[in-house]
């Protein structure tokens, strides 16, 4: 009985917490433009950028057609 005393105020409080940043990635225009990243990751023109196998960054430039 004494767990239920301490996981339920600890539930609420991470439900809280979760809404709050819900909240506040609405505030900040997380969500505004649902189909602009999709469209974002098929397109082919710009930089690719490929990881190599020791960690290091290195920018491609896509095939010319």
């Amino acid at each position: 009985m004494t767990a239920l005393a301490w996981l339920v105020p600890v539930a609420l409080f991470l439900g809280g917490l979760g809404l709050a940043a819900f909240l506040w990635s609405l505030s900040r225009g997380q969500f505004d433009d649902l189909e602009g990243a999709g469209w974002r990751a098929l397109d082919d023109e710009g930089t690719v950028i490929r990881a190599s196998h020791t960690g290091s960054r290195s920018p491609v430039q896509p095939p010319q057609r």
